[in-house]
């Protein structure tokens, strides 16, 4: 598939309206499981420390599972919990039949082991996608849990496109949140994968070559206009609040440039109202995806 011609002015890929359609579309799956399994599915969310922007995504998490009829459980733990505490917490819910999917909130405060954590986790109520063994199945084509950020921009990108197969695709960011499972994934759809990092030489020409740009570096409009091949698809990952002027809050803005790459690619998605909703909404779609498969039931059709 050769990329599409130079625009005029770029499509917005509406994260936010395609995230509420995929939100209603598991809703109307969750009756299913309920009469076969006689529960509902449920995600445990587990947050440590009283980081404010992370107890307003908590809890959007928890209204948005709620509202797709499933059961949500939150334990907010003080940041100084001790390790052993916070794994016996996870070992706990790895074992209650009530719970499908567990996520602890990342980053944990100073003092925690991230990956220690991670690896106590049921790989199969992993729905954020991070132990070893998730990450295993996806290279190796297994069925996995995929990090919901990524799965997402997936989602997306096949749905504007169709067949991603033979598309040169760049991944800026080698996260094993976002980077690393975003490569995996564009490689499986047949894409020729680059993975692009704060050390990769000539990174605009590398950039340049590419169909597809997914950036999740965590820099505020660091992707410019002249980086970006002319019909490129755009997937801006990134979130980042710039300072604020005089009275007015910092907006936000994404990895990429997007006020001057509207006229020079063929789609892009916004930020906010690209990615970030995805997110979510992959997570409620990962959790009916485990409750199904601890249930020896196939996979729903989302």
């Amino acid at each position: 598939m050769n990329a599409p011609s130079t625009p005029s002015s770029a499509h917005i890929i509406d994260g936010k309206a395609f995230a509420l359609k995929l939100r209603e579309n598991i809703a109307a799956k969750v009756p299913e499981f309920i009469t076969a399994s006689g529960r509902k599915p449920g995600l445990a969310v587990i947050l440590v420390g009283d980081d404010p922007a992370s107890k307003v995504y908590v809890g959007s998490k928890g209204k948005a599972t709620i509202a797709a009829g499933m059961n949500s459980f939150e334990y907010l733990l003080p940041a100084d919990v001790p390790q052993e505490d916070l794994i016996a917490l996870v070992k706990t819910l790895n074992d209650d039949d009530a719970v499908d999917g567990i996520l602890v909130q990342l980053p944990l405060p100073d003092g925690l082991n991230e990956q220690e954590v991670i690896a106590a986790l049921d790989p199969d109520k992993d729905v954020d996608g991070l132990h070893v063994m998730n990450a295993g199945r996806l290279v190796s084509g297994q069925k996995a849990m995929v990090p919901c950020t990524p799965l997402g921009c997936q989602i997306l990108l096949k749905d504007y496109l169709g067949d991603l197969s033979g598309l040169n695709a760049v991944v800026l960011g080698r996260s094993i949140l976002v980077g690393k499972p975003m490569a995996q994934l564009l490689l499986n759809e047949n894409c020729t994968v680059t993975m692009a990092h704060s050390r990769t030489k000539d990174l605009p020409d590398v950039v340049r070559a590419a169909d597809i740009v997914v950036a999740a570096v965590g820099r505020p409009e660091m992707v410019k206009a002249d980086w970006l091949k002319p019909g490129a698809i755009v997937i801006d990952v990134g979130i980042n609040r710039l300072a604020p002027v005089g009275d007015a809050k910092g907006r936000l803005v994404g990895d990429v440039d997007t006020h001057n790459a509207m006229a020079h690619v063929k789609a892009i998605t916004p930020v906010p109202g690209g990615v970030g909703p995805m997110t979510i909404a992959c997570l409620l779609r990962n959790t009916l995806l485990a409750a199904h498969r601890r249930n020896s039931m196939d996979d729903p059709e989302i």
